[in-house]
């Protein structure tokens, strides 16, 4: 190994060593529960709207933070198209839709506007959302993570008081591979697993027969290699991904869906694991 790998190497090992930060609760909220993937494209955003609509169905006061400022999906999900009120000029009052207070990149750029930002102006953002934002209140906070283990998610584990992650992945080996990376990060920085979420775990055809598109037991089987509690499966399904891009997710356009059950026994896993 030559003198610049022998570098390269040490700088890598002194950044994956966290640093101590105090944590601080984000006010105006009782409990932060992130929702993670470490990969893109597997359908967290769509978890993370439905199940804070669960969540909410289930007597709490629910609010949800998109913390992806590259890709903000929250504004279509939720069909929000007005911008938050600065009564001050210094913070912001979530907008609120079908009972539940969101606050999101999104809302306040033009929905075609790359978001070209540095590391620096992505934390600056994300401390505008936990420092500066009205929270009315809320039981629970969910925050909608990008993918991958950079700077948001540092920011958030580091500096943010996050009482529980959960991770959502499909069952291929190539979306696990970041997965268990995203386990041992939260691992290292002490942020609680709540569980797993097997999403697009099959398919259910027309002859009612399931087919295992994306691999079959691969989210639970991470979950128990890291004894870690598996949540559940939630499978493909043409009305989820209809009801996301109309702007009503499907636990609220149609909570006694079959799907939207599923959301409402993980809601209350996830619940109880707080009580």
């Amino acid at each position: 190994m030559d003198k610049k790998t022998v570098g390269l190497s040490s700088t890598l090992k002194a950044n994956t060593v966290p640093k101590s930060f105090t944590k601080n609760p984000i006010r105006g909220t009782k409990f932060t529960i992130a929702i993670s993937s470490a990969k893109g494209g597997v359908g967290k955003s769509t978890f993370a709207t439905n199940f804070a609509l669960a969540l909410k169905s289930t007597g709490s006061k629910v609010g949800i933070l998109d913390a992806d400022i590259y890709g903000p999906s929250l504004p279509k999900m939720m069909s929000i198209n007005n911008k938050p009120e600065s009564k001050d000029g210094k913070s912001l009052t979530p907008i609120e839709q079908y009972g539940i207070q969101c606050i999101s990149i999104g809302f306040l750029v033009d929905k075609e506007t790359p978001m070209v930002w540095r590391g620096p102006m992505v934390i600056s953002a994300i401390k505008t959302f936990t420092q500066k934002v009205l929270w009315n209140n809320l039981d629970f906070l969910v925050v909608d993570m990008p993918p991958g283990t950079g700077d948001t998610q540092l920011t958030f584990s580091q500096e943010i008081k996050v009482d529980g992650v959960v991770i959502v992945s499909t069952p291929q080996e190539i979306a696990l591979l970041d997965v268990r990376r995203g386990i041992k990060m939260f691992d290292k920085l002490k942020v609680p697993i709540i569980g797993l979420v097997d999403n697009m775990s099959f398919f259910e055809g027309d002859d009612g027969k399931n087919y295992n598109i994306f691999g079959e037991g691969g989210v639970e089987k991470a979950a128990n290699d890291y004894k870690k509690k598996f949540l559940g499966k939630i499978p493909l399904n043409i009305d989820l991904r209809v009801a996301a891009d109309s702007g009503k997710p499907l636990f609220e356009k149609n909570p006694e869906h079959n799907i939207s059950k599923i959301f409402l026994e993980i809601a209350n896993k996830v619940k109880e694991s707080f009580l």
